[in-house]
């Protein structure tokens, strides 16, 4: 298994396509992990979208902003 570790930061117009990106890798023993650094727009709605979708593949690290 490979670990994919992508911090994410207001990135609600970007992630999906970074998140397909990522899985529609050729390797398909992966893991994404995003990390939410505090993000003020929907960055976590869009993410936990394809935590339902993908629950064995994706899981998001929800955390304060560090700066």
């Amino acid at each position: 298994m490979v670990s994919v570790i992508v911090p994410v930061y207001n990135a609600e117009k970007n992630l999906e396509k970074c998140i397909m990106s990522i899985l529609n890798q050729s390797y398909q023993k992966l893991e994404l992990i995003l990390i939410n650094d505090g993000s003020k727009d929907n960055t976590v709605v869009v993410a936990q979208q394809y935590v339902n979708k993908y629950p064995n593949s994706v899981r998001i690290i929800d955390k304060e902003n560090g700066g």
